[in-house]
This record gives structure tokens, sequence and C-alpha cells, in this order.
């Protein structure tokens, strides 16, 4: 696990953010489900179909001083 820390109201930083928009451009705008079960499904599909091409994210924040093994740590 790495640390980051970010400015208040950065929510745009944040990876889940991301995550979140994506899921709801995809599945949820613009649908009409007629039911729970039908928008649970869609959620469903996207998910799966997200996890399937899912890779690591190592190209976030590369030259950031945080990434460095040598960066030193303050207790707060």
């Amino acid at each position: 696990m790495e640390l980051a820390y970010l400015p208040t109201f950065a929510s745009w930083l944040t990876w889940i953010e991301a995550e979140f928009t994506a899921l709801r451009y995809f599945a949820l705008s613009g649908a009409d489900h007629r039911s729970h079960a039908e928008q649970d499904a869609a959620l469903g599909d996207y998910i799966r179909r997200r996890n399937q091409r899912a890779g690591p994210k190592s190209r976030f924040a590369t030259s950031s001083k945080l990434r460095h093994a040598d960066y030193p740590l303050e207790a707060a």
C-alpha cells in the first residue's frame, strides 16, 4: 500500500472517483431500468467487463517524490 496525501476537494486526483464516474456514465446514464434487478445486472455486467480488461495503474504520478524509495516519511 502506498499513501498519497491529497489536497482537500481534489476528488479528481483519486482513482476510485474516476472508476465511479465511469460506472455511472457507462452503466447508468441515460438508462431506464425497469427494476432494481435489471439495474443490478447492468452494473454487474459493466464491472465484469471492466475487471477483465483491468491492469495495474503504474504510470500514475511517476515524477512524485513519494514514488522514490528514499523519500523520508515524517511521522504525523
